[in-house]
Order: structure tokens, then C-alpha cells, then sequence
């Protein structure tokens, strides 16, 4: 299989290299051949000459490399059914499990892997007879590939002339490539979606809707003995919920005062040298790995927490949730300072010098009249930090430890529903248990939580363009 699948990709990969030599022939020979029919006749072509060229091109390689798609998708299904068809019928009125299995033999003898029977002279003959098709269809598709594009370059080639519409013809097949992409963003959108709550309503006919929102226990362990707490799993999901928003809390007590006025004095007061300096620096911020976060939220922060409690005389956890949301919050600081700096930016400029004009001081000016006709903006943005910070994992998992407890002390250890999902999917336990299946109602409740705050950030921050536009 190996080598067939590296066959494939060679055939593939020349397939490829020669249709984009055919199309950038077809291209360059067609700007040269309207360039050269304009020029004789004296007149101006209705579309400049690339249109042209890209006309031409698009039917070299787009029609072929359709057809290629459709092919890859269901050249196996193709190939099973000639294969069934050459069996005969002795050998395909067994059951589905049995033929799959035949089937699959003869596609490993194939290709020269092991099988699970011994090979006979039928099964040998059914393999070479495989291999043959296969050999017969990738000829078939590459030879087919080349015919197709040059056959495209010859009908394309008769419509290059001075009159004809290029352009449009170009911007329309470019439009509907962008209809394409949109479209498959929305379908893996939706099908993401779908999954979840086809999975969340199998956890939901186990456990009732009630005691997972409402449950003040997670035990979602299997039980050893009856008498246990968990002996038919726990899945109250409060602790979990309460965990989530103490971390946020904290994340955003760090990050709301910082990013904000951070924000104020690079939009207000800063010179551009400092501004150009200082907001990038701060943007990198957001590309660091998360993982790299928690590792300083573990290996620093929560070390010094817990040596600054014994020193006050608090007992505070090796993992809590103070060092997990404090780490937090600085992940999300850029999230806040360049959006909420934008928001200020963005504020007309009429309103400062009116301000000003009148007397006030510029922190009078920012006070006053650039933060409340900025505050949109600004709590658009923190909305969408408070999406990020939910969201969050990684962080939480290093620092924040696994203890599904209802408390509100940042000192203790908490766990989050992010965490917990990342935990109920490890292991071994069966795909369709409870413990399972409850990652996909903890991840159907954090998508419409984020849902519903990226609705709301986006319909503030449509009032906000609509008040000043």
C-alpha cells in the first residue's frame, strides 16, 4: 500500500506540474495573441490583456483538476465495484462483514501486504486483476487530465479577440471560488456543530439536563463499589462552571486595568515613536504558545504565590486558581490593549479638538468625551477576551490543577470545563460511556457561552460604527 500510495502521489504530482505548464503556456500565448490582433486592427479590447490570459488558463486547469477531485473522492468506491463484479456471485453472497474482509485481503495482496488468509490461486488472480484496474484507472486519469486541459486550451483559444468579455468571464468563475470557500467554511462550521449536539443529546438520554446544570457534584469516574458517590458517575457540572468563572474573573482583573490603560496612553498620549515601539511589543504577547504560558504560571508564579502566602500566613494551594487566572489575564492583555487602542483611535477627531477647545485638560478631554464615545468599542473588546479566556486550556491544566470543587478562594485548586474535557477524552475508557459523552455536553455548554458573547461583542460594535459613520 505503501508503494501504491507513493505511486499515486508521483502520478499525482506530474499530473499537477503538467497542468500548470499547460496553463501558463495558454496564458502567456493569449496575452500575446490579443496583444498582437489589437494592435493590427487598431482597437481597444474590451478586457485587459491578463483577463485574457487567465481565461485561458482556467480552462486549461480547471475542468481537469475537477475531474481529478471527483476521481480522488470515489476512485476506491469505483474500483470495489468493478472488483465485486469480477467475483461473481459464490464469492459476494456472503455476509458484508466476510466480503469486506475478501475485499480488503485482495487490496493487500495487491499491495504486497500481509492478509489474513491463505492465498489461493483465486484470491492471488482477484488481487493482479485489482492492480491492473488500478494501473488501467491512474493511466486512464493522467492521460485523461492532459486531453482534458488541451482540449480546453483550444476551445478557450478560439474566443480570444478584441470584443470579447474576458473579464467577465474571469470575475465571475473567481466569484464563484469565493462562494465555494464560504460555503465549505459554513458546512465544516455547521457539521462541527452537529457533532456536538448529536453526541451531547446521547449524554443527555443518560443523564437528565437538570443534574448536569444544576448538580453541585463531578464524579465522572467509573465506580469500583456501590457505595460510592460516583458508583453511576457524578456529572453536576456547577464546580466545573464556578471554577471556569473564578479563572476568567481573576484573568480579567489582571487584564482589564492593564490593557485598558495601556490602550489610553498609546492612543492619547504617547508620540509616535513610543506608540510604533510599545504596541507591537505588546501584540507579541498574543503569539506566544499557550503551553509556554503555563509553563511560567507553574514553574514561577504559582511557586511565588505559595511562598508569599506562607509568609502572610495563608495556606495556598501548589495549583490554584489565582496563579492559573493571573498568568491568564497577561495572555489576554493584547486582546484588550489593540482593540480597545482602536476603539480609541477611531474616535472622530472633531470630538477631541471640540473638548479641548473648550477649555478641558486633555485627561479632562479622555475622561469625559474619548473613553464614553470609545466604551462600545472597549467592552466589545473585553467580551471577546472573556471568549478567549473561557476558552483557555492549556494554562489551566499546568496551573490550575483538576480539582472539580465549588469554592470561590482563588488560593485553592479548581479545575475549568476546558480541562475537564481534555481529561474525559484520554484514557481508555469506551467511546459511548457517560464519562465520554459528557465532554460533548461540557463542549456543546462553552460553545453557545462564547456563542452568546461574540453576538453581543459583535452587535455593540455595530452600534458603535453606526454612530459614528
Amino acid at each position: 500500500m505503501g508503494a501504491s500510495g507513493g505511486r499515486k502521489r508521483v502520478q499525482l504530482l506530474i499530473l499537477l506540474i503538467a497542468l500548470g505548464a499547460i496553463a501558463a503556456f495558454g496564458y502567456f500565448l493569449a496575452r500575446r495573441r490579443l496583444l498582437g490582433t489589437a494592435g493590427k486592427q487598431a482597437i481597444r479590447p474590451h478586457s485587459m490583456p491578463s483577463y485574457h490570459g487567465w481565461y485561458v488558463a482556467l480552462w486549461c486547469a480547471l475542468p481537469s483538476l475537477i475531474i481529478l477531485l471527483f476521481w480522488l473522492l470515489f476512485e476506491e468506491r469505483i474500483l470495489e465495484a468493478l472488483l465485486i463484479s469480477y467475483l461473481g456471485p459464490e464469492l459476494t453472497a456472503q455476509s458484508t462483514d466476510m466480503l469486506g474482509l475478501l475485499l480488503n485481503d485482495i487490496r493487500n495482496l495487491a499491495a504486497g501486504d500481509a492478509v489474513s488468509r491463505e492465498a489461493d490461486p483465486a484470491l492471488v488472480a482477484a488481487a493482479e486483476r485489482y492492480s491492473a484496474m488500478r494501473t488501467t484507472a491512474r493511466a486512464a486519469m493522467l492521460g485523461g487530465g492532459l486531453a482534458l486541459a488541451v482540449v480546453g486550451l483550444g476551445w478557450s483559444w478560439r474566443h480570444v479577440a478584441p470584443a470579447f468579455r474576458a473579464r467577465h468571464k474571469v470575475e465571475r468563475v473567481v466569484r464563484g471560488a469565493l462562494i465555494l470557500a464560504s460555503f465549505v467554511a459554513v458546512v465544516t462550521t455547521v457539521g462541527i456543530i452537529l457533532s456536538v449536539l448529536f453526541e451531547s443529546i446521547r449524554f443527555f438520554s443518560i443523564v437528565p439536563v437538570g443534574d448536569f446544570l444544576f448538580g453541585l457534584e463531578w464524579s465522572p469516574q467509573t465506580a469500583i463499589r456501590n457505595d460510592q458517590v460516583g458508583s453511576s458517575g457524578a456529572f453536576g457540572a456547577v464546580p466545573l462552571f464556578t471554577g471556569t468563572l473564578l479563572i476568567t474573573l481573576i484573568a480579567m482583573l489582571v487584564a482589564l486595568p492593564i490593557g485598558l490603560f495601556s490602550a489610553i496612553y498609546m492612543a492619547e498620549f504617547a508620540n509616535p515613536r513610543v506608540r510604533n515601539t510599545i504596541k507591537p511589543m505588546l501584540e507579541i504577547l498574543a503569539g506566544v504558545p499557550t503551553v509556554v504560558y503555563g509553563f511560567f504560571a507553574a514553574l514561577t508564579v504559582a511557586p511565588a504565590l505559595r511562598g508569599a502566602g506562607a509568609y502572610l500566613g495563608l495556606d495556598v494551594a501548589s495549583e490554584s486558581a489565582l496563579a492559573a487566572g493571573a498568568v491568564m489575564g497577561i495572555m489576554i492583555i493584547p486582546f484588550i490593549s489593540s482593540l480597545s487602542d482602536d476603539a480609541i483611535v477611531a474616535v472622530p477627531r472633531a470630538l477631541r479638538e471640540g473638548s479641548l477647545a473648550m477649555g478641558a485638560t486633555r485627561a479632562e478631554t479622555v475622561l469625559k468625551v474619548i473613553l464614553p464615545a470609545a466604551l462600545p468599542g472597549i467592552v466589545a473588546a473585553c467580551l471577546l477576551a472573556i471568549s478567549r479566556a473561557i476558552g483557555e486550556t492549556m494554562i489551566v491544566v499546568m496551573a490550575a490543577g483538576l480539582a472539580a470543587k465549588l469554592t470561590a478562594n482563588p488560593l485553592d485548586a479548581v479545575t475549568t470545563v476546558t480541562a475537564q474535557m481534555v481529561t474525559l477524552l484520554v484514557g481508555d475508557q469506551e467511546f459511548d460511556s457517560a464519562k465520554t459523552l459528557a465532554a460533548f455536553a461540557l463542549g456543546l455548554a462553552l460553545f453557545l457561552a462564547t456563542l452568546a458573547l461574540n453576538v453581543l461583542a459583535l452587535y455593540i460594535a455595530r452600534k458603535y460604527r453606526e454612530q459614528y459613520e
